[in-house]
């Protein structure tokens, strides 16, 4: 397609769509903005307007992704409960990952604004090192600092032996939380 020819904001929002189905991995809305000849913040505009139009599309460190409906060959997900500092983060991600699991979210319950999430989608030993990065150049908090260190994750894998080993690695490690303790 000519550069010079200019799409509709719509046009523009379901080639977007089209190109995430179409993709494995997360695309970066820098990315995106320069395919399109657009700003960022168009793109994050587009975004924000596919969602509210029911298109699966989550944001994680990585860049956008389309969360396509799982198959047949269904993974086994899992929510699990988890402690530690800012300084273990990494020392867990790469615990889950190195079982084969895929660590969709982390997830907080805080006391005013309810149960708050972020979309992590990490897989690999790569993924957490560039998250752990983007945490430092970024100077972030984790959200798991609200809640003093205990946050949940939704895992998948493959099958349930795959998320049992790695929540009895957590457990070595002393990250797993099996029950709270009274206050």
């Amino acid at each position: 397609m000519p550069r010079d020819k200019k799409l509709s904001g719509e046009e523009r929002r379901r080639q977007i769509a089209d190109s995430l189905k179409k993709e494995t991995e997360p695309q970066k809305g820098g990315a995106l903005a320069e395919k399109h000849g657009v700003s960022r913040q168009v793109i994050v505009q587009d975004i924000s307007l596919l969602k509210a139009a029911n298109y699966p599309i989550i944001a994680t460190p990585q860049g956008y992704l389309y969360n396509h409906p799982q198959t047949e060959t269904e993974k086994t997900t899992s929510i699990i409960a988890c402690r530690h500092t800012k300084a273990e983060m990494a020392e867990e991600l790469n615990i889950l990952v190195d079982h084969g699991i895929l660590v969709k979210n982390v997830i907080v319950e805080h006391a005013a604004y309810g149960e708050l999430s972020g979309q992590l989608m990490i897989k690999s030993r790569k993924d957490v090192e560039r998250f752990q990065q983007l945490m430092d150049e970024q100077e972030a908090s984790l959200l798991a600092d609200l809640t003093d260190g205990l946050h949940l994750h939704t895992v998948e894998a493959d099958d349930e032996p795959s998320i049992e080993e790695a929540k009895q690695a957590l457990k070595t490690r002393g990250f797993l939380v099996e029950h709270v303790a009274d206050e």
